[in-house]
């Protein structure tokens, strides 16, 4: 039993490291958000420990309490601190991961039952389409502008970045970075029809950029 209660914490954090986990992250704005993670656990943490406590006491043979302590004190600013910390630490990181105006790349994302096409601009105006399979460079901001052909669909790579959904008659812009080259997998994060599931694509980042054409034949 003791030896079950020491390897529980090590099969469960073995199960992050996975090609769609986002406490894998490969990039400046996936880390971004897995310390986003990191800090609502320990926050959820705490208050947890806290109502933990407070149940055990109630198990206690009556005595003498002072009800500031627990009424206002825990109760009411432990919880506020607390609360009010995650909401910064959440503000912060949002503004941190928003698209700016830099020389960040822009690529286009266009869902539909069920699949992806994605496009990029090369230098001399011609546009390369592909399926299912994204080109980005390696170590720059990508912008991607991120349509929908029929119904919701949401554009997530848990390693680089957030989700963002991808909505009929709108387009969104989401920002994601891979810091080194390498392949980089993706799925729609939005219950979309009956294959759903097999909604996947796959981010194929470039050291050179753009790519050699023989790079980009699917």
């Amino acid at each position: 039993m003791k030896r079950a209660v020491f390897l529980a914490p090590t099969l469960l954090v073995a199960g992050c490291d996975t090609p769609l986990s986002a406490l894998a992250p490969a990039g400046p704005v996936a880390t971004d958000i897995a310390w986003l993670w990191w800090v609502m656990l320990v926050g959820a943490g705490l208050i947890t420990a806290m109502v933990v406590v407070l149940i055990a006491l109630g198990f206690r043979r009556p005595s003498e309490t002072r009800p500031r302590v627990w009424t206002h004190g825990m109760g009411l600013w432990f919880s506020m601190v607390v609360l009010t910390l995650l909401l910064g630490a959440g503000l912060w990181v949002g503004e941190r991961i928003q698209p700016r105006n830099d020389d960040a790349v822009t690529v286009r994302a266009h869902a539909f039952q069920w699949g992806w096409a994605f496009a990029y601009e090369t230098p001399d105006g011609s546009v390369v389409e592909t399926t299912d399979l994204l080109h980005i460079p390696a170590g720059r901001p990508v912008d991607v502008l991120i349509t929908s052909q029929d119904v919701i669909h949401s554009f997530w790579v848990p390693r680089l970045a957030g989700k963002m959904d991808a909505i009929p008659g709108r387009t969104n812009r989401t920002r994601l970075q891979a810091d080194m080259p390498g392949t980089y997998e993706g799925l729609c994060a939005e219950f979309c029809g009956l294959d759903h599931a097999g909604m996947r694509f796959s981010v194929q980042a470039h050291a050179d950029w753009p790519p050699d054409p023989s790079e980009t034949e699917q």
